[in-house]
């Protein structure tokens, strides 16, 4: 069955930096774009970026230049590296796989299967 396992979250001060990781099994990994959410309590999850299973990325515009996803198909692991962290970049961080075309994938209705969620904290 496919899973996404994450880990990388945790407590941060401003400014710092957090790597996330997303370990995919159950599926063909290189096979499929994927993408990174977040979601506040009260609020819509929201698109930080996504790649494509070619590597393509598209980033929000409150993680461009701050943010970096990659992946590595050998690994069947995905990565969102984020820099100079913000207090308003605290949210659950979640990976996802998206089941439709490249062009769909900041629809989060394109997105069948989702990891678990890590919490980020940004402490001003």
């Amino acid at each position: 069955q496919v899973q996404l396992v994450e880990s990388g979250g945790g407590l941060v001060q401003a400014g710092g930096s957090l790597r996330h990781s997303c370990a995919a099994s159950g599926f063909t990994f290189s096979n499929y774009a994927m993408g990174w959410y977040r979601q506040v309590p009260g609020k819509e999850r929201e698109l930080v970026a996504a790649i494509s299973s070619g590597g393509m990325t598209v980033y929000a515009v409150s993680a461009k230049g701050r943010f970096t996803i990659s992946r590595d198909n050998a690994k069947n692991t995905l990565y969102l590296q984020m820099n100079s962290l913000k207090p308003e970049d605290t949210a659950v961080y979640y990976c996802a796989r998206c089941g439709g075309d490249w062009w769909a994938c900041t629809d989060f209705r394109e997105y069948d299967y989702w990891g678990q969620g890590t919490q980020v904290t940004v402490s001003a």
